[in-house]
């Protein structure tokens, strides 16, 4: 029957490329939320009577890390895999675009409102109310946009298996990070033409997620139409879901290769992205209007370079050697950032460009190389788990970045807002370049060892 189905889709080229196309928008519209707050980091640590929300570096970092809450430590993402491959794409995607809109509409309500500067300690920690709602919206919007990211995968591997997979996985990652592109660069812009606005981006922002939303229904009925068009009918009826396939998924060691590879890779890029408009301004000395310009190039350049390097991998194969090669530029990348003598604005351009460069070669490579390792009914819960691992990293990282800088690398106030050395967290982000490398050669190793046919060219003649 997968058979019969992929023959039918796969006859239709114009069918297949728009449902990427329908897919990929929706998650630029995400991405466009994920990474807006990075170039209003500056403005957020402004005192309130100047525009500001008061935050420290340790708030912002908390607020970043947020994003995991729901999905490390209630699960929610590995459900959320398990909802997939039990209910379908459609059911799992317009649920997670939902709550991606639920969630940012309780972020923006949480920076718009003073709460009488009323504060709750919690663990520890006073949490004004902006900081403690704003965070709360941010966790549900983590939720909808991770399971939203499982789901794509899943849409693509199944339209294009066989075919331009990692072509269309690049193209879906290309447009979605035009989002963040748009975040980094436009999101000050848009702040300043409004006073100095921290919430009407954010109100920009949920209006984008609206159109999304309508953008994956329009998807979920040419999928609908599609199935009806299939003797055999229902495409997600595969062998069904069971509790022991994540058992059956921990076991395998390439798994566990490409799920820490995925989480050390991506602690050393989205991370640095939340606080790379604020090096610029600190390091760099650029006008923090201007800030996200050219920490935006790196998802721009990823729209050409990802396409490129998975195109490559469908039809020349390598893909862990692809992945190798990243984690190496990674490395040399980070170490550059973190010397202090150099600090012109040419010197960072040039580097984010090849950031751009290295972060197009890994995901090219690593997640259309899953369904090389996971059988396709178990997709979903693998790429949940794999996101699962992945979000450790992207709420432990930012805040562990926040408290670096608020305890060790303050040099100075201007305009009530402290500046900040950051060397020690480029040296971090280093760091987990130079494990991403460790964890690449074993799977390399692995793969020559069990025939997964990582290195092979994904499409079939």
């Amino acid at each position: 029957m997968t058979e019969l189905i992929q023959r039918k889709l796969s006859d239709s080229a114009v069918a297949r490329w728009s449902v990427l196309g329908l897919v990929a928008f929706t998650m630029m519209c995400g991405y466009f939320i994920t990474d807006m707050m990075a170039p209003l980091q500056d403005l957020l640590q402004h005192s309130v009577e100047t525009g500001g929300l008061g935050w420290s570096a340790n708030d912002y970092g908390t607020f970043t890390s947020a994003y995991g809450w729901f999905n490390v430590f209630f699960l929610m993402l590995i459900f959320g895999g398990m909802i997939l491959d039990k209910m379908g794409v459609r059911f799992t995607g317009l649920m997670a675009s939902a709550l991606m809109i639920v969630g940012v509409a309780i972020k923006w309500y949480g920076i718009t409102h003073d709460f009488g500067g009323a504060s709750i300690n919690i663990i520890g920690k006073d949490w004004g109310y902006p900081l403690l709602v704003a965070s709360f919206g941010y966790a549900i919007f983590g939720v909808g946009i991770e399971i939203a990211g499982i789901t794509v995968s899943k849409i693509i591997v199944r339209w294009f298996k066989g075919k331009e997979m990692a072509l269309a996985m690049g193209l879906e990652m290309a447009t979605a990070r035009i989002g963040t592109g748009l975040a980094i660069g436009v999101t000050p812009i848009i702040s300043k033409a409004f006073g100095n606005s921290i919430s009407m981006p954010v109100f920009i922002g949920l209006i984008l997620l609206c159109i999304g939303f309508l953008s994956f229904l329009v998807f979920t009925v040419m999928d609908k139409k599609l199935d009806k068009e299939v003797s055999e009918m229902e495409h997600d009826a595969e062998e069904p879901f069971k509790f022991s396939d994540i058992f059956d998924i921990i076991r395998l060691k390439g798994f566990w290769y490409i799920a820490l590879l995925c989480v050390l890779f991506y602690s050393a890029v989205f991370p640095f992205l939340k606080y790379a408009p604020n090096l610029m301004i600190n390091k760099f000395h650029i006008e923090p209007q201007l800030s996200g310009l050219i920490p935006m190039l790196l998802p721009f350049g990823n729209i050409i370079l990802t396409p490129f390097f998975g195109n490559l991998y469908d039809r020349k194969g390598k893909g862990a050697t692809i992945m190798l090669i990243g984690s190496v530029l990674l490395v040399f990348i980070h170490l550059m950032f973190s010397i202090p003598a150099f600090d012109h604005w040419i010197i960072a351009l040039i580097l984010v460009i090849l950031l751009g460069i290295a972060f197009s070669l890994v995901p090219s490579a690593m997640w259309p190389s899953v369904p090389k390792i996971i059988p396709e009914n178990k997709l979903g819960t693998a790429y949940a788990l794999i996101f699962w691992v992945q979000n450790w990293g992207l709420m432990g990282v930012p805040f562990l970045i926040g408290v670096v800088l608020d305890a060790y690398c303050v040099t100075g106030i201007t305009d009530g807002r402290p500046n900040y050395d950051y060397t020690i967290p480029m040296l971090i982000f280093a760091c987990f370049g130079i494990l991403a490398i460790i964890f690449a050669f074993l799977l390399k190793a692995e793969d020559k060892k069990k025939g997964y046919g990582l290195e092979n060219p994904n499409i079939q003649k």
